[in-house]
């Protein structure tokens, strides 16, 4: 976490005045305070990304357990993912904290505290968004794994068929394609997301969009989210989520591919 509450009182001075001095050129600090935060960023994403390949290896070696009939094992591990998950929850909004901060700072004449700035803008995501959603999905995954391997082809406990279809569907992203360019959000190269609604476009058109439209408000029909282009940014769980997108998609292909040959066969 970026913090200037030093306790050496003639650096303090020191950095006030780098502050001060760059605060006089166009976007000096906020530009540093971009770049620091994208480092931020960068190195706790490394931290998720990792997250997630551990939940999936503790999920084969669920899988491998679980045909050995060691139950108890099972569900250590299941309650040792339902942790990370909760630590993957932590991760994802302390990077949207970060970035938050980032993207609304302002130089003023005095030493802004970062730390109270990225305490209470998590404190804030987290009260809002208790987790994220692919915990449910990963989560979701993980109980599947162990269930197939004595009960494929058969509901888990306490499903219906409405439940499995929209876990099975479950995806973070409120639009499948950008408003603007018309382009599914799987294949735009440069996505971003309102912070304000949320919403995800090609960063290109959108930019453009806004550009051409005094007080622009998003394109999404029925919505009346304000778009500003410091608001519009590709934050830190964006790219995860279109590639956890991706995934579902070629998981969805397959299956129906599958279902096609067996039908094929069946015919003959």
């Amino acid at each position: 976490v970026i913090s200037f509450s030093l306790q050496n009182r003639p650096l303090k001075k020191r950095i006030r005045a780098e502050i001060m001095a760059s605060a006089s050129s166009s976007d000096g600090v906020a530009g540093r305070i971009q770049n620091a935060s994208l480092v931020l960023v960068s190195d706790n994403n490394s931290s998720i990304a990792d997250i997630r390949k551990a939940v999936t290896m503790m999920k084969n070696i669920a899988v491998q357990l679980e045909k050995d009939n060691q139950t108890e094992k099972v569900k250590d591990l299941e309650n040792s993912v339902a942790e990370l998950l909760d630590l993957y929850s932590d991760c994802a909004h302390r990077s949207s904290a970060i970035q938050s901060v980032a993207n609304r700072y302002q130089p003023g004449e005095q030493l802004t505290d970062f730390k109270k700035l990225f305490d209470d803008e998590f404190t804030k995501l987290k009260a809002t968004t208790s987790s994220v959603p692919q915990n449910g999905h990963l989560m979701r995954q993980f109980k599947e794994a162990v269930w197939n391997v004595h009960h494929a082809g058969e509901p888990m406990p306490g499903d219906d068929e409405e439940d499995i279809v929209m876990t099975s569907t479950q995806c973070p992203l409120l639009n499948i394609t950008c408003p603007v360019s018309g382009k599914p959000i799987t294949e735009i190269l440069d996505p971003v997301r309102s912070m304000d609604c949320r919403h995800i476009y090609d960063k290109a058109a959108i930019i453009h969009y806004i550009g051409n439209n005094h007080n622009a408000k998003c394109p999404i029909a029925a919505c009346r989210g304000k778009l500003q282009i410091s608001k519009v940014v590709c934050d830190s769980m964006l790219k995860l989520e279109i590639e956890e997108m991706r995934s579902m998609n070629k998981q969805s292909n397959t299956a129906e591919v599958i279902e096609d040959f067996t039908e094929i066969i069946d015919e003959d």
